[in-house]
């Protein structure tokens, strides 16, 4: 249970107190092992915190978890010992990586307003109000020796990269040449990247559409576009009408490796959010089944395809498990399968500080599982496409190779391991993809 404490009744909900005090609360609730978006759900729920503001605490919320490792080193030098409650370390995390920033010229507050707003904040937060003074020195007191102070926080792989020590262990280890590269693309705010719906408009046209509306932006795939400055989903022109989807331009490969044609029947396996189940549909009339285990996360799938006026069967079901399954065999088949997501870090960056060594192996095996069931389902000469957000080669390499031997599957051409790109013309995250073709009966 995510613990969420309402603010004084005196905070202004459009003072960079309100928003630090909030944030600190969503930095805690990573810490206790709660993902972001869900913490920030929860805030969002119980304080009615107003549009103008949820922006600005979920800003300085990704913000804090860019810097984590950074701020966790100053807080050893600047503490005693560890600051409690949680949320005190979450604000003193927050206000910090605010003042790194604004050295670097990236945080848009001066250093005083940082300092005064961060003791408000602590000021009108019930478990924090006894803290007043703590904020207050220790923040002065990082401003007067950020000189002496930021080089001992960076001699630690932690401080200097803000991650955890094993994840650049294993970064290292698997990629060599890269590993610097991936970590700092890591780091980056993610770009606002939108499928163009081929139904609706080509990318040509769309690209003329955001110029007149005063947008600028540059094709980065097939059908990718990147918004050279992000803004919310209801500003973007054709989106709620279903011209254009979210969706980065690694995910989007996804649909075109699968070659659907009208009339094939179609399992899109752990589909949530749907996206990929979108796009599938946007490239031909399908029979399509969309499958996913949370029967409340298929609701998110059935708003976009509203929204796309697009239509496929939802069903709940455990993939590992034949249940759901009505014995009729599907053409294509894709694997959207469960991993550590530890190649898109830049869009959620508390997965980094979630994700444990032995997630890996956990999860490895229960793609196993999943990939075993739907090879029974698949018809002979059919496709299956095998996707993970992975970067560690266990969970993707490793276990396309495995699973081509088992069932001597027919392994097809697909881009295999893309590592995240942060470009001019190439901006994606990291994804894994394998093809494979079962062999005729």
């Amino acid at each position: 249970m995510i613990q969420i404490s309402l603010l004084s009744s005196s905070a202004k909900a459009d003072s960079l107190a309100y928003q630090l005090a909030y944030a600190a609360q969503a930095v805690a609730a990573v810490r206790a092992g709660h993902a972001l978006p869900q913490a920030l759900a929860q805030i969002f729920a119980r304080s009615n915190a107003p549009a103008s503001s949820r922006g600005a605490i979920q800003d300085l919320s990704y913000r804090a978890m860019r810097r984590l490792g950074l701020a966790d080193g100053l807080l050893a030098l600047l503490a005693n010992k560890p600051p409690q409650p949680e949320a005190l370390h979450g604000l003193l995390a927050s206000a910090l990586t605010l003042l790194v920033d604004e050295e670097e010229g990236e945080a848009g507050y001066d250093s005083f307003t940082v300092v005064d707003q961060a003791v408000e904040a602590a000021a009108i937060s019930p478990d924090m109000d006894f803290a007043k003074g703590v904020v207050n020195a220790i923040l002065r007191r990082f401003l007067r020796e950020r000189a002496t102070l930021m080089p001992q926080a960076t001699k630690t792989p932690p401080g200097t990269w803000n991650y955890p020590t094993w994840w650049i262990d294993r970064l290292k280890s698997a990629y060599p040449e890269d590993w610097q590269r991936i970590l700092h693309v890591g780091n980056q705010p993610p770009p606002l990247t939108l499928r163009v719906n081929r139904r609706r408009a080509t990318v040509e046209q769309y690209l003329a559409t955001l110029t007149a509306a005063g947008m600028q932006a540059r094709q980065v795939g097939p059908s990718a576009v990147r918004l050279d400055k992000p803004v919310p989903v209801q500003q973007i022109p054709g989106f709620a009408e279903g011209v254009v989807s979210v969706q980065d331009a690694a995910a989007q490969l996804a649909a075109p490796l699968l070659d659907v044609a009208d009339g094939m029947r179609v399992l899109d396996a752990c589909a949530a959010p749907g996206g990929k189940t979108g796009h599938l549909l946007e490239l031909a009339d399908l029979d399509l089944l969309a499958l996913d285990h949370d029967p409340r996360r298929l609701q998110r799938i059935d708003e976009n395809l509203s929204r796309l006026q697009l239509q496929a069967r939802l069903t709940a079901g455990d993939a590992r498990q034949d249940d759901w399954w009505d014995g009729q065999p599907f053409d294509r088949i894709l694997a959207d399968v469960p991993c550590t997501a530890s190649g898109i870090v830049r869009r959620h960056p508390d997965i980094r500080w979630l994700r444990r060594k032995t997630d890996t192996a956990q999860l490895a095996t229960l793609s196993a599982q999943i990939l075993d069931k739907l090879w029974h389902m698949l018809r002979p000469d059919g496709k299956l496409l095998l996707v993970t957000c992975s970067l560690w080669p266990q969970e993707s390499e490793q276990q396309a190779t495995a699973f081509a031997q088992k069932h001597d599957a027919i392994r097809l051409p697909a881009p295999g391991q893309l590592l995240p790109t942060a470009g001019a013309d190439a901006d994606h995250d990291g994804l894994f993809y394998a093809l494979f073709q079962k062999t005729g009966a």
